[in-house]
Protein backbone atom coordinates (compact mmCIF):
# COMPACT_ATOMS: atom_id res chain seq x y z
CA UNK A 1 0.00 0.00 0.00
CA UNK A 2 1.25 3.68 -1.06
CA UNK A 3 2.23 6.24 1.22
CA UNK A 4 0.02 9.15 1.57
CA UNK A 5 3.18 11.09 1.04
CA UNK A 6 4.69 9.21 -2.14
CA UNK A 7 1.09 9.82 -3.40
CA UNK A 8 1.26 13.27 -2.70
CA UNK A 9 4.87 13.85 -4.31
CA UNK A 10 4.03 11.59 -7.50
CA UNK A 11 1.07 13.92 -7.96
CA UNK A 12 3.21 17.03 -7.38
CA UNK A 13 5.69 15.41 -9.65
CA UNK A 14 3.00 15.55 -12.52
CA UNK A 15 2.03 18.81 -11.73
CA UNK A 16 5.52 19.85 -12.65
CA UNK A 17 5.94 17.98 -15.48
CA UNK A 18 2.42 19.38 -16.93
CA UNK A 19 3.48 22.86 -16.55
CA UNK A 20 6.40 22.21 -18.38
CA UNK A 21 5.03 20.57 -21.22
CA UNK A 22 2.20 23.48 -21.40
CA UNK A 23 5.19 26.34 -21.54
CA UNK A 24 6.62 23.94 -24.49
CA UNK A 25 3.63 23.38 -26.27
CA UNK A 26 2.78 27.19 -26.27
CA UNK A 27 6.43 27.72 -26.82
CA UNK A 28 6.25 25.51 -30.02
CA UNK A 29 2.58 26.88 -31.15
CA UNK A 30 4.57 30.49 -31.40
CA UNK A 31 7.42 29.28 -33.03
CA UNK A 32 5.05 27.45 -35.53
CA UNK A 33 3.12 30.60 -36.05
CA UNK A 34 6.12 32.91 -36.81
CA UNK A 35 7.38 29.89 -39.95
CA UNK A 36 4.18 29.88 -41.21
CA UNK A 37 4.34 33.72 -41.61
CA UNK A 38 7.77 33.40 -43.12
CA UNK A 39 6.29 30.69 -45.28
CA UNK A 40 3.32 32.91 -46.62
CA UNK A 41 5.95 35.69 -47.15
CA UNK A 42 8.32 33.56 -49.20
CA UNK A 43 5.19 31.73 -51.40
CA UNK A 44 4.26 35.15 -51.88
CA UNK A 45 8.11 36.48 -53.25
CA UNK A 46 8.01 33.28 -55.76
CA UNK A 47 4.86 34.08 -57.15
CA UNK A 48 5.81 37.41 -57.76
CA UNK A 49 9.34 35.99 -59.20
CA UNK A 50 7.55 33.79 -61.28
CA UNK A 51 5.02 36.97 -62.54
CA UNK A 52 8.29 38.61 -63.32
CA UNK A 53 10.19 36.04 -65.04
CA UNK A 54 6.80 35.26 -67.23
CA UNK A 55 7.04 39.18 -68.13
CA UNK A 56 10.47 39.26 -69.02
CA UNK A 57 9.78 36.09 -71.12
CA UNK A 58 6.81 37.61 -72.82
CA UNK A 59 8.91 40.69 -73.29
CA UNK A 60 11.02 38.63 -76.20
CA UNK A 61 14.73 38.10 -75.30
CA UNK A 62 16.84 40.26 -73.60
CA UNK A 63 20.58 40.67 -74.39
CA UNK A 64 23.37 40.01 -71.73
CA UNK A 65 24.76 43.87 -73.23
CA UNK A 66 21.95 45.16 -71.58
CA UNK A 67 22.09 44.08 -68.14
CA UNK A 68 25.16 45.71 -65.65
CA UNK A 69 28.22 43.59 -64.15
CA UNK A 70 27.35 43.32 -60.18
CA UNK A 71 30.55 45.83 -59.87
CA UNK A 72 28.69 48.97 -61.81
Amino acid sequence: MSHPQDTEQRLTDLEVKASFTEDLVDHLNQVIVRQQTQLDLLTREVVALREQIALTDAGGTRSLRDELPPHY
